[in-house]
């Protein structure tokens, strides 16, 4: 394989960033399609929000973004550094350990330019297709508009950096809810917390987001309901807001406002708020059903990267949830990068594919739902084996650190956490 192959790259996120840099340092000719005006991807706020607030309409305008005004980090900024460009060694506006968005967007602005990567995004380009084009899965096409002119050109390869954090994912198993008059909106479209002053709203979902929006939401509302399905959440009345209860899932939803708990609690709402998070979603990619998406499971995938039968020449960045997403991307782009300039061989395509579905097959057998197929659940192994591929070492200190922090979480939960580390560790700022 020659090191002169010429890449597409998707998004100019931090996975798309950070791809462009491996694969630009293997000597590879880059091109990154931004469909915004600026890099950033997630991190880039847009205080806009989209015309359909659930984000189920096809026509609507499509706003990337999920990010709320308010957003801050909730892992350190060690553990969002590379290995060679700390973010913890960087301050711009906001020095704390676990800062808000506009930091991390600074971060990103200065990493592409130090790499001289923004010189090969063109930006406002939305990528329309990306299809295989030859019997030996070495060459695709990308079909691409830039402000309104269309563009078709070849590619010996494509890394897909779009992101999965602006495709709203809604319950379609909740009673009623089709029924439901009131207002209704996703996550992904919240942005502050005034449009709910004094109105009773219920919060469906307790991830990270669910909670920190809805103790944002309680600030102003006259109430807040949170309803989830785990099992781990404390229900009843909130220890710190007096306007705040948690409640198990919803048992039905009546057309007129009447919500009712499986607790047997039931409160007239004005607004219903989901924050159940995002579906995977690659519009542009026709592989002719080798690659298949189902609703948070894409692949197969080799490692949450190579689709067996098009690997090397297709790969995904930044597919693994419940990670330390900064080093894994790293990690994953680095491991791209040397399979296209031929420093690293893989398995065969049997090879892959087969422990791709002994996975699927462990997964049937525990239980586990198809949506939690890329959940890393904060494992190091993961990080430590793609690392290994190409001799990228992380530093002992921020595998340690990495440590501390996953049991911390179990420990005393994610906001307990973030308040322990900052009195913990002391940034050199």
């Amino acid at each position: 394989m020659t090191n002169s192959l010429k890449v597409a790259v998707i998004g100019a996120g931090v996975a798309g960033l950070t791809a462009a840099r491996e694969l630009q340092r293997e000597s590879l000719q880059v091109v990154v399609f931004e469909k915004s005006h600026q890099l950033g991807g997630i991190w880039a706020y847009d205080s806009r929000l989209e015309s359909d607030l659930l984000g189920v309409d096809p026509k609507r305008d499509v706003v990337h973004s999920s990010l709320y005004k308010s957003l801050k980090t909730n892992l350190p900024r060690e553990l969002m550094s590379f290995t060679n460009f700390k973010f913890c060694e960087k301050v711009y506006s906001d020095p704390r350990m676990f800062p808000g968005h506009e930091e991390v967007l600074m971060f990103l602005r200065d990493f592409a330019s130090h790499f001289e990567v923004t010189k090969l995004i063109r930006f406002n380009t939305m990528v329309t297709r990306v299809e295989v084009v030859d019997s030996s899965n070495t060459k695709f096409v990308v079909e691409s508009n830039t402000n309104g002119v269309n563009s078709v050109e070849l590619f010996d390869a494509v890394v897909v950096c779009n992101g999965h954090n602006s495709e709203p994912r809604l319950p379609m198993d909740i009673p009623g809810i089709e029924t439901w008059s009131r207002k209704q909106m996703h996550s992904h479209n919240y942005r502050v917390p005034e449009p709910f002053r004094d109105e009773i709203v219920v919060v469906i979902g307790s991830g990270p987001s669910g909670v920190d929006i809805a103790k944002e939401i309680a600030m102003v509302a006259k109430e807040v309901h949170m309803s989830s399905r785990s099992s781990l959440v404390k229900l009843g009345k909130s220890d710190k807001f007096n306007n705040m209860w948690h409640h198990p899932e919803i048992k039905c939803i009546s057309r007129d406002g009447l919500i009712i708990f499986q607790d047997g609690f039931s409160i007239y709402a004005d607004t219903i708020l989901h924050c159940t998070g995002y579906k995977i979603q690659v519009p542009f990619l026709n592989t002719n059903g080798i690659v298949r998406v189902e609703d948070k499971r894409i692949g197969p995938l080799y490692k949450h990267v190579f689709p067996p039968q098009l690997a090397p020449r297709l790969s995904f960045v930044g597919i693994p949830d419940q990670s330390f997403p900064f080093l894994i991307i790293e990690c994953q782009s680095r491991w791209i990068a040397h399979t296209l300039s031929g420093k690293v061989s893989l398995p065969s395509e049997d090879e892959m594919l087969s422990e791709v579905v002994k996975r699927y097959e462990e997964m049937k057998e525990k239980g586990l739902p198809e949506k939690t197929t890329h959940q890393l659940r904060f494992q190091l192994d993961y990080m430590e084996w793609m690392g290994a591929q190409t001799g990228m070492v992380v530093e002992k200190s921020i595998k340690d650190m990495a440590a501390n922090f996953i049991q911390c979480i179990m420990t005393v939960g994610l906001d307990g956490c973030i308040d322990m580390f900052s009195q913990m560790y002391r940034s050199d700022h």
